[in-house]
């Protein structure tokens, strides 16, 4: 899918949808948003410190889950058997869950190359989750 023309506000969407990420997603401890076409983090907040290093790997994680070169082969096997010729993306939503924590990765809906993040205490409710984060994608619809 084409990448939509960043506007002169991009970056204060971004900044606002992080902010409502974090201040919406039930037990969320950190929310940012990634840029998958230039490979950087283009806006986070968290309640903890974290090293650098672990901020720059995040994105570079993101891009893995969704267009990682198996992931791509996997599109494309399904695109070739289902006669589609596009550059959307089939993987929307990933979530994943560590040994105390939740992570769930949305991309944008219009502009797929921006993913949302947000990590939550494993407890979280994960319906709640899905509810809150799709909901606040959707009302900042890049």
């Amino acid at each position: 899918m084409a990448t939509k023309r960043m506007t002169p506000g991009f970056s204060d969407q971004i900044m606002g949808l992080v902010k409502s990420l974090r201040a919406d997603a039930p037990d969320c401890l950190a929310s940012g948003a990634v840029d998958m076409s230039t490979g950087m983090l283009l806006s986070y907040e968290t309640v903890d410190n974290h090293p650098p290093e672990v901020l720059d790997l995040l994105a570079g994680a993101t891009l893995d889950l969704f267009q990682g070169r198996t992931v791509q082969m996997i599109e494309d096997v399904f695109k070739e058997r289902r006669g589609i010729e596009s550059d959307t993306h089939f993987f929307q939503e990933i979530l994943v869950n560590s040994d105390n924590l939740t992570h769930l990765f949305i991309r944008m809906s219009d502009q797929q190359d921006v993913v949302a993040v947000v990590v939550c205490r494993k407890s979280v409710n994960v319906g709640m989750l899905f509810a809150q984060v799709r909901r606040v994608v959707k009302e900042y619809s890049l």
